[in-house]
This record gives C-alpha cells, structure tokens and sequence, in this order.
C-alpha cells in the first residue's frame, strides 16, 4: 500500500449506491473533499464560516481501479505532493476494508482572501499541518 501520512475512514452511506449497485463516481470527488477539509480544519485551523482565507479547488481528478458498494467504508489516505507559496497539490488513496485500493486521485487548492478571491501565501498553523503531509511519492 501506498505511503500516506494521513488516514480517516469514512463509511459509506445507502445513498451512495447508483443504478448500477456501486458507489456512484461523484461520491468519491465528495469524499476526497470531505478528508481534505476535515483535515484541514482539525489540523490547519481553517475557520470556513469566517476566517479571512479559504481554500478553492482549481483541478481535482480521480481514477477508478475497484468498485465498493453500500455497507461498508473506506479508509482514505491523504499527502500532499507540492507545497506552494499559495497553492497545494493533494494526492489521496481510497482504500477497501481489504486494503485494495479502490481509486486514487489528486486535489489542488488555491488560498485566497475570502473577500478579494486573490491568492495569498500559506502560513502558521495552516503551512505547518500541510508541510507535515508533504512526501517524496509512495
């Protein structure tokens, strides 16, 4: 398995099921979002309700390697692959029960002034959190 330096599981809801009886694709974007920013606002102290600097999404991708379905949960693996001056790059790593890998995917994200939407730097607690996930690759 894959090296990340963060872990959550998340359990897998009924609604998540398509037509087809798997986790719908949508469902795993919304995850890797849904670990990102917990993480973020456990461990960075990212206030999104009111705090001057937020987070917005300029690329997000994911491959698909394995079906899940409801019940059950994954484990999702979060690092971060690039630290930038305003920006980071996100790899994550969604794993079965059985510890196959079920999709991986990547998540980068621009801070900027909640008002102005014009990027600034990365600092304190939230540089520190994030420059603690940053790896060299599995």
């Amino acid at each position: 398995m894959v090296s990340y330096p963060h872990w959550q599981t998340v359990p897998l809801r009924w609604k998540d099921n398509d037509a087809y009886g798997h986790v719908n694709n949508v469902v795993h974007y919304s995850l890797m979002d849904t670990v990102i920013n917990t993480f973020l606002v456990e461990q960075g102290g990212l206030d999104i309700e009111t705090g001057a600097v937020i987070g917005l999404c300029v690329e997000s991708q994911c491959r698909y390697h394995a079906s899940v379905s409801f019940p059950g949960s994954l484990r999702i693996g979060l690092r971060v692959a690039h630290l930038g001056k305003s920006s980071v790059r996100y790899e994550i790593g969604m794993y079965s029960a059985a510890d196959a890998l079920v999709a991986e995917g990547h998540f980068v994200h621009v801070f900027v002034d909640r008002e102005s939407r014009r990027p600034v730097p990365v600092e304190g607690k939230l540089r520190d959190a994030l420059a603690a996930l940053v790896t060299t690759g599995g």
